[in-house]
C-alpha cells in the first residue's frame, strides 16, 4: 500500500505542474480535448453547487478579428457560501472574485486545465492564514484531479 502511495503521488507531481511558471497558477495536464475538459470541470462544477456566471471562448473571439488563437476557453464560476467567507478575510479579495478556469492547448498541442490557486489569492490580499481558502484550494484540486481523470 506504501508503494502505490509512493507511485500515486510522483504520478500526481508529473501531472499537476505550473505550465510557463506562472505564479499562483495551477496547471493539470488533460487527456482529453480542450472542449471535452471544459465541459467536464463545468458539469462536475455544477454538481459541486457552483455558479457558473460565464464561459468565454477566446479562440472564437480571435477568429472574430481574422486571428487564430488554439483552444482556449475561461469559466468563471462560484458561490457565495466560499467567495463569502473569503471576502471576510479580506475585501479586497472580491477583485479576484468569481473564481476562474482557464482550458488552453499549448503549441505541442497538449491540454491544460489551470486555476488561480485561493491560497494564493489570499496571500496576494495579505492574510495568508485565510482557512477559508485552504478549504477552496482543495475543493478546487478535486474538481480539477476529477476532470483529467479518465
Amino acid at each position: 500500500m506504501k508503494t502505490l502511495n509512493i507511485i500515486f503521488g510522483l504520478a500526481l507531481l508529473f501531472t499537476i505542474t505550473n505550465a510557463n511558471a506562472v505564479e499562483g497558477l495551477i496547471s493539470v495536464k488533460s487527456p482529453l480535448s480542450a472542449k471535452a475538459t471544459m465541459d467536464k470541470f463545468e458539469n462536475l462544477a455544477k454538481q459541486k453547487g457552483l455558479n457558473i456566471f460565464a464561459r468565454i471562448d477566446h479562440a472564437a473571439g480571435a477568429k472574430k478579428v481574422d486571428k487564430e488563437l488554439n483552444p482556449t476557453e475561461v469559466l468563471i464560476f462560484g458561490n457565495p457560501k466560499g467567495g463569502t467567507p473569503l471576502m471576510q478575510c479580506a475585501q479586497t479579495i472580491g477583485i479576484d472574485l468569481p473564481l476562474k478556469a482557464l482550458v488552453w492547448e499549448d503549441a505541442q498541442s497538449q491540454v491544460w486545465l489551470s486555476y488561480n490557486d485561493p491560497t494564493y489569492i489570499a496571500a496576494r490580499h495579505n492574510v495568508p492564514n485565510c482557512l477559508v481558502a485552504t478549504k477552496l484550494s482543495k475543493v478546487l484540486n478535486t474538481l480539477a484531479t476529477a476532470t483529467v481523470k479518465q
